[in-house]
């Protein structure tokens, strides 16, 4: 019986930390609303630039690790906070912002949006936005769905709210966030790196330190080849492609 309820209480810990390939829910995908600016994936570049991110903190024993190894590395990455844990712990959101990472905004209970009702989608953004803005004394600018899941409301809801919608590289999706182990990790990144990516990570894994291990082998080696890494934000400012600038406009 003790067996049977620690199944269930594990498993209940990942109810609300599930993600799925980012896809949205309504049919129009990538090529519709990057065309219109409306969700940056990537940013083309020439540069040996990438954006590390990571999801789901902050989290009191992970984040400070991070935090470390990219200051250790000269890094800076772009954390995509939930609401209610930045409340628990506000002064690693305030460290974070001060040594000039980015943070956004990643809901406040990190639901599911695929079906989500619009009241309780703007409250999502602006409890989060709140929250943020007590730790920091800064709003985001970016947001991220949770799991990767948007429709037409959500990002019309983003737009309204001066919220630019980032999802990532398809071929950068780490799957940290199932402890696939520190090596399937780091081969994802180092295997499929390019100029301009966006790096899926988490900063807060369950019972998991795989991503910091990761991170100790991921960071240098992409120094060594010659890449440096920035916000999103930053990454946005040296898109060089023209004709496709990215903005935030109906």
């Amino acid at each position: 019986m003790t067996r049977i309820l620690t199944i269930f209480t594990i498993a209940n810990l990942f109810i609300n930390t599930t993600y799925a390939a980012p896809h949205s829910t309504l049919g129009k995908g990538r090529e519709y609303y990057e065309k219109r600016g409306d969700i940056v994936w990537e940013v083309p570049t020439q540069k040996k630039v990438i954006a590390l991110t990571f999801d789901d903190g902050p989290d009191y024993t992970k984040t400070p690790e991070i935090l470390s190894l990219l200051k250790k590395y000269q890094a800076k990455a772009t954390f995509f906070v939930v609401g209610n844990r930045v409340e628990k712990f506000p002064q690693l959101v305030k460290q974070a912002s001060l040594e000039g990472h980015e943070i956004g905004n990643h809901s406040f209970d990190h639901p599911s949006f695929q079906n989500i009702p619009r009241t309780k989608l703007l409250n999502e953004l602006t409890r989060t936005q709140e929250a943020i803005y007590k730790a920091t004394g800064q709003k985001p600018t970016l947001f991220r769905p949770p799991g990767g899941s948007y429709n037409e409301s959500a990002v019309n809801i983003c737009k309204d709210n001066q919220l630019l919608m980032i999802l990532w590289s398809w071929d950068q999706d780490t799957k940290d966030w199932t402890s696939p182990g520190v090596n399937k990790i780091v081969n994802k990144v180092l295997n499929n790196v390019d100029n301009g990516d966006i790096v899926l990570m988490h900063d807060y894994v369950h019972n998991s330190i795989q991503t910091v291990d990761a991170l100790k082998i991921i960071l240098p080696e992409l120094i060594k080849r010659g890449y440096s890494f920035v916000t999103v934000s930053d990454l946005i400012s040296r898109k060089e492609k023209a004709g496709q600038d990215i903005r935030v406009t109906h």
